[in-house]
């Protein structure tokens, strides 16, 4: 139950950020909802008619007594902080006491409500100044009902400058999902003009509610990751503590980059301890964290949720708290980057073990070695782990090489099913993120020359690092080369392609593009394996540097949906 309302001091008042608090619908339902959550509500309903400008939000929160009700909408009256110490532990949604004041000057505000033991409750309705002009006992259910009627009718111009209707049921739809992502275990009812406009459905986490906000999203397409790290100031001055109060989460909804992405970041967000804000600094540690995952031009789906022990944030900084001052910041960029790379990798946190594995291998072992499968179940010893590193630890998750199909794709065992694996893209992967960790340039001799090159190739190559000196009329020489094209026949051609524009990152795609095994190579058994286990150790394994998928998952529970395996004994056999 929430502590008794009570008048902020004066000294407290002037530290808090003062502004305009109600300034459209959205934010009166963003106030009222706000309050039902710090209230302990599961269940909120939310009704608005927009042509009598009245919002109503009912929850089923612990309720209000009759003195609390009394105080609620004097101004800088809270039951969340009570001085300026508290100021820096902020742990509610709410805390400046002034939405419903705001409300009393701009709108008819009532309330009812009830506390749980108690055998009824109370209706109050406010004058302008806060006051308390009607109070009344009612029945109703425990929690809270608050209403408010022709909001802004005191102050038409500003009503009339307001955007559209449409437009503020909009922002209305948008600052519901932004909060309920933050609070996955509450039920939320949405009316509009007495009809159901739309429902979200409790989950488990936000994993279970980003699929209801974007379409064509699945639960499946989204990778889950929680993440506990220490607090900055823990590091070096005090042992790691188990105080709930001083834990640090990272909690991370990603979409799987083979599976969805957006043409616009729009769906890139962040919340602080339950509740929506800008960071920029941390979206875009986000957007670089999975730049080389996405195809050009595509943004990821991503929803981060930082729970930091409340003295690391200020939140008194906007007067809606959409804006926050983060403590350490360059080190929450670290740890977020930390954990975009940890939900991308394969191991066996990122994909579920399947209980029935065994049918996997008896379905394989049903296979016809014909056509373009080039086909063996016997693994040379060595082949599951890279040359020079017998002694290194197996991968996190062991993928089997069981085929190859038409020279292009590696046809792929693991408990859960069968994937099939591009060769080409897969080594790509490996061989980019391996120029990224250890760019390396080296001498050539002799040299390449190179002929009709345009001031703007020149100068590309220059930028990268390439070494380019005059050669004679319309001719260059080209004095050193990525060491990963070296042994190719085909280092002119390569160079060409990287004198055609680009930054580093551009021109070590290219090189791990040209570099990789060409489809319609044919590969043994151990080669295959090998890469499998390259492939699967790298950072971001789900897509190539250019954000095409790398293998297409046939998992176990749809093998056995296609071919009818769901049988008893006996019953299909016409027993």
């Amino acid at each position: 139950m929430l502590s008794s309302i009570y008048t902020l001091p004066e000294e407290v008042v002037n530290l808090i950020a003062a502004g305009e608090v109600i300034d459209s619908v959205a934010a009166v339902v963003r106030e009222l909802v706000e309050n039902s959550l710090d209230a302990g509500a599961t269940r909120i309903v939310v009704a608005v008619w927009t042509q009598h400008w009245r919002i109503r939000v009912a929850d089923n929160g612990c309720g209000m007594k009759l003195t609390d009700l009394q105080q609620a909408a004097i101004a800088h009256s809270t039951s969340k902080i009570r001085n300026r110490d508290d100021l820096w532990k902020i742990t509610s949604l709410g805390f400046r006491g002034e939405a419903l004041h705001s409300l009393t000057q701009l709108a008819r505000l009532e309330i009812m409500s009830r506390l749980a033991l108690t055998a009824e409750g109370w209706h109050v309705r406010y004058d302008a100044g806060g006051q308390v002009s009607e109070a009344t006992t009612v029945a109703i259910a425990p929690g809270t009902v608050v209403t408010v009627s022709d909001l802004f009718g005191n102050v038409p111009n500003y009503r009339e400058g307001l955007p559209a209707i449409a437009q503020q049921m909009k922002a209305v739809q948008s600052t519901i999902q932004q909060i309920a992502l933050c609070h996955p275990h509450v039920t939320w009812q949405v009316w509009q003009d007495d009809r159901e406009w739309f429902t979200i459905s409790a989950g488990k986490t936000s994993q279970h509610l980003l699929p209801q906000f974007i379409r064509q999203v699945r639960v499946s397409d989204l990778q889950e990751l929680t993440v506990e790290v220490p607090h900055p100031d823990t590091l070096s001055t005090q042992p790691y503590s188990n105080d709930t109060a001083t834990r640090a989460f990272i909690k991370l909804v990603l979409g799987l980059p083979d599976r969805c992405h957006r043409h616009r970041p729009d769906w890139v967000r962040v919340a602080v301890n339950g509740r929506r804000v800008k960071l920029p600094e941390i979206e875009q540690t986000i957007l670089t964290a999975t730049a080389r995952t996405l195809p050009h031009d595509r943004y990821p789906i991503c929803f981060l949720h930082l729970q930091v022990a409340p003295n690391h944030i200020n939140w008194n900084r906007h007067p809606a708290k959409a804006e926050i001052y983060l403590h350490h910041l360059d080190y929450w960029q670290e740890k977020v980057a930390q954990a975009i790379e940890q939900a991308l990798r394969l191991n066996s946190e990122t994909i579920p073990e399947s209980l029935h594995n065994s049918r996997v291998s008896k379905l394989i072992k049903a296979a016809e070695a014909t056509s373009g499968y080039n086909f063996s179940r016997q693994i040379q010893p060595g082949a599951d782990v890279e040359e020079g590193t017998q002694n290194s630890k197996p991968p996190p998750y062991i993928l089997k090489a069981v085929a190859q199909v038409n020279n292009t794709y590696i046809v792929t065992e693991h408990p859960g099913g069968l994937w099939l694996v591009e060769q080409h893209i897969a080594h790509e992967r490996v061989l980019y993120e391996q120029l990224v960790d250890n760019w390396q340039l080296v001498a050539l001799e002799p040299a390449i020359i190179l002929s009709n090159l345009s001031p703007a190739q020149r100068s590309q190559l220059e930028h990268i690092g390439i070494e380019i000196e005059f050669f004679g009329e319309q001719m260059w020489a080209i004095r050193n080369i990525p060491a990963m094209l070296q042994t190719r026949e085909d280092c002119a051609d390569a160079l060409l392609e990287l004198s055609l524009g680009g930054d580093l990152q551009t021109a070590q795609v290219a090189v791990a593009c040209r570099s990789a095994i060409r489809n319609g190579t044919e590969l043994s058994l151990e080669e295959m394996q090998t890469l499998l286990n390259q492939w699967q150790r790298t950072r971001n394994p789900r897509t190539c540097p250019h954000g095409r998928p790398i293998y297409l998952s046939l998992e176990e529970s749809a093998l056995s949906r296609f071919f009818r395996r769901h049988w008893v004994i006996g019953k299909s056999h016409g027993i």
